[in-house]
């Protein structure tokens, strides 16, 4: 499974096979499971799905950083970024499909 990535589609049509409703029914579910998602993380808030994880926004602050390949100082604006922390759980599960 190297190289594949889980889409949309991959995940509405699995909704299909285990629920069972129509393919049109299991995709808006799918949308509307990640615009709650993503407008509760607009917001500020913590996303945390029990045994997967918690997404979070978090905020930076402004910087000067450097090009590395000139050596000149460049300001960096603050800004706010999507991070995700994977459960214990999920940490092990992602580790034993290593072996």
């Amino acid at each position: 499974m190297a190289g594949k990535t889980l889409t949309r589609m991959d995940l509405s049509e699995a909704v299909f096979r285990e629920v069972g409703l129509s393919r049109n029914e299991c995709a808006a579910m799918v949308e509307s499971v990640l615009q709650h998602m993503s407008d509760a993380l607009v917001e500020g808030e913590s996303v945390k799905i029990s045994s997967f994880g918690t997404f979070s926004v978090r905020e930076k602050a402004a910087r000067v950083g450097r090009n590395p390949k000139t050596g000149e100082e460049v300001p960096i604006h603050p800004r706010r970024v999507l991070t995700f922390r994977p459960s214990h759980l999920m940490k092990d599960r992602v580790a034993a499909g290593n072996k």
